[in-house]
């Protein structure tokens, strides 16, 4: 019936009939054709299919990542917050001691996220990073909770070693989580960039919020149940962890892994000192481009010999002109040949090395939070009216102050630098960092002039060799929180921004991970430094600086000062620096 109202009384023609069969095949061309466009180039979904545009990535997706690193952060800072009491009070290490194997945890802790960066880039995707780490981490969690009692510094190794998403691991998920959170943004599009720093600010408010939790209720229950009721929750948080980051599989999209892009620096940097120290001659000159075989045409010579002739389309740019001899006709080893692309990959990775190198300085002030700010605010009186506050619930007064300013800073301070500067970012990446950098220095001082006060509190009132508290409120200690609070809400967010915008895609998981490298490498140079002090001064004094069990006995508020003194010099480096980067654009961003 259909068929012959549509046709009438007549059958249809051949003509037609070819007509009908090309408009179908055109209109599935078309469909085809539209699929293709919709696709995630370069990403696929949790089912290692092409993601597609209207399916997978946007805020949505990242929300998922900014809870698991609500649960993840609290899971580490549930057992590092109450450390350096536990190891000087119950295990009778003295105040520098225990601040210096807290400090090397930490440090070895931070900088195996570099691994878990290199390995979301050259080989698994971070979403199954991810999911394998977190779950290492729950099984030793699960053990450190069940044997801590005899083995606890031995249980602590376990769990940096296994703690993959608490800014520790040997698989590391801080170097996979901000990476997949900010893969879920289109960075091609204004609006995609925005909410890819829109995240990494509340990337920071997430990690606070964990924080929170984890300096008030689980600082609590360590000090009232035991240490085993820490290690409960903390079990349990990562355990949560896992469904949570689940839920958000089917609009996750993951960017498929690149190789190793540590084998491309070391090819590039091998390829340019042996090219560099051979012998000039036109054979070995830099070529313009060679980074496909169309770089290459087919010219007939004068004698009927067919030539290979280079096609430029793409030049090396001047900057570390020593890398640009990577590129050349003719190589040590046929397996040194590199393209112009992967030596201006390289070129941009060693180019924010400096950046990251001005970073540990502040990492290092960071470190106090957790070692000496704590055992001073154990020496004075930790109540506020009739309750007694724990030492190690000092953070939470930065903690709370970076949840109320990343949400100001994101909403109010951006959106009115971009109408004043009329343009993208608002406030640049280094812009962000250098602020950090200077709170940085405040804190320090902050910190010299609150030690000094505390000093002169216990010799005044004849506590001086007492462990007596010291009739002077712990909320002194709370000034140098919030400043140096502030310095990590500025420099954390900016770096992990500025590290995974401007690193090349194939590198941008290990890139994001010197964030964490940076708090590594500033939590070994506290060691360092603090033995670097007590050698000096023990020369020139029969006592060093920070020597003994007493703190009252220490002068800690010249180490502050001289830690002052350090990030002062620091943040004029870093100026020369900033000064001298140019941003990446986005047409050199691939």
């Amino acid at each position: 019936m259909v068929r012959h109202i549509i046709w009438g009384n007549r059958s249809p023609s051949k003509t037609e009939n070819i007509t009908a069969f090309f408009n179908h095949l055109a209109g599935s061309l078309l469909q085809e054709e539209g699929q293709e466009l919709n696709k995630w180039e370069g990403y696929v979904n949790w089912r290692n299919k092409p993601a597609m545009r209207d399916q997978h990535g946007g805020m949505l997706a990242a929300s998922f990542v900014l809870v698991v690193e609500i649960l993840e952060n609290l899971a580490f800072l549930a057992n590092a917050s109450n450390l350096v009491l536990y190891l000087s009070k119950f295990m009778h290490y003295s105040p520098s001691s225990s601040a210096n194997i807290v400090t090397n945890f930490m440090g070895t802790a931070f900088l195996l996220a570099v691994l878990g960066g290199f390995l979301s880039d050259a080989f698994f995707t971070t979403y199954r990073l991810y999911l394998t780490s977190a779950a290492i981490e729950f099984m030793g969690l699960l053990l450190v909770c069940l044997f801590s009692r005899r083995y606890l510094l031995l249980g602590f190794y376990l769990i940096f070693l296994t703690n993959s998403n608490n800014q520790t691991g040997l698989i590391d998920t801080h170097s996979s989580l901000p990476p997949h959170g900010a893969e879920q943004f289109d960075d091609t599009t204004p609006q995609g960039r925005k909410q890819r720093s829109s995240f990494f600010n509340y990337f920071v408010f997430s990690l606070s919020c964990g924080a929170l939790i984890a300096v008030t209720f689980v600082v609590w229950i360590e000090d009232n149940k035991g240490w085993q009721w820490g290690f409960g929750v903390a079990t349990a948080a990562i355990l949560a962890s896992i469904p949570v980051f689940l839920l958000g599989s089917p609009i996750y999209r993951t960017k498929v892994p690149a190789g190793s892009p540590i084998t491309t620096m070391f090819k590039v940097l091998i390829a340019a000192v042996c090219n560099n120290c051979k012998s000039k001659n036109p054979s070995n000159e830099v070529m313009g481009m060679e980074t496909s075989p169309s770089s290459y045409t087919t010219e007939t010579g004068e004698e009927g010999n067919a030539t290979k002739v280079k096609v430029p389309s793409q030049t090396l740019t001047e900057d570390l002109e020593f890398l640009n001899k990577a590129v050349t006709e003719k190589t040590v080893r046929p397996m040194l040949q590199c393209t112009v692309k992967q030596v201006e990959e390289v070129k941009v990775v060693l180019k924010i090395v400096p950046v990251f190198m001005c970073t540990i300085m502040l990492n290092c002030c960071l470190a106090q939070l957790s070692t000496f700010s704590i055992q001073q605010a154990a020496t004075m009186n930790t109540k506020i009216g009739s309750l007694k506050v724990p030492p190690a619930s000092l953070p939470v007064f930065p903690v709370i102050f970076v949840m109320l300013i990343a949400p100001t800073y994101n909403h109010v301070v951006i959106p009115f630098a971009r109408k004043v500067t009329k343009t993208e970012m608002g406030i640049t990446h280094l812009q962000r960092i250098g602020t950090g950098l200077i709170l940085s220095i405040i804190a320090m001082a902050v910190a010299a002039v609150v030690e000094m006060k505390r000093k002169k509190v216990a010799i005044e009132s004849g506590l001086l060799n007492s462990a007596e508290p010291l009739p002077i409120t712990f909320l002194w200690i709370a000034l140098q929180y919030l400043f140096l609070g502030s310095a990590d809400l500025f420099t954390l967010a900016g770096m992990m921004d500025f590290f995974f915008t401007e690193a090349p895609k194939s590198m941008r998981s290990l890139a994001t991970s010197l964030s964490w490298a940076s708090l590594s490498m500033g939590y070994y140079f506290s060691s360092v430094l603090i033995s670097m002090v007590n050698n000096i001064t023990s020369i020139f004094r029969h006592t060093p600086w920070l020597s003994g069990s007493n703190l009252n006995h220490y002068h800690l508020e010249r180490f502050y000062w001289l830690m002052c003194i350090l990030s002062s010099l620091n943040f004029f480096h870093y100026l020369f620096w900033a000064n001298r980067y140019k941003y990446r654009t986005e047409s050199t961003a691939d």
